[in-house]
């Protein structure tokens, strides 16, 4: 009857985890939004800063949707994060590939 007790299981990390990383990745999410509508209320700054800019900030929102929305930092998530990553080689060499082709 002593091996009943556990040091620790997935349901704990879990039920410890509880919604604190969630609000924690609305509040980045939010601000990282507030920054690009910022960004282009300024105006004044160089148009090419503002793009690399936004999208810098579009990449880290994904990051963070993929890790805690979606629970990508979690164990046995292999599969999907490799299919992703697929997915996104393939759309970039789609990209590349169309404006090489276009600008050729």
């Amino acid at each position: 009857m002593s091996n009943q007790h556990h040091s620790s299981s997935a349901g704990d990390r879990h039920r410890l985890e509880g919604p604190k990383n969630h609000y924690i990745s609305y509040i980045i999410s939010i601000v990282l939004t507030m920054l690009a509508f910022a960004v282009v209320l300024y105006g004044g700054l160089d148009r090419s800063f503002i793009l690399f800019f936004i999208v810098g900030l579009a990449i880290v929102q994904i990051i963070i949707q993929l890790a805690y929305w979606m629970h990508m930092k979690d164990r046995g998530h292999l599969f999907p994060i490799v299919g992703l990553a697929f997915g996104a080689f393939i759309a970039l060499t789609a990209v590349i590939m169309a404006v090489y082709w276009v600008w050729w």
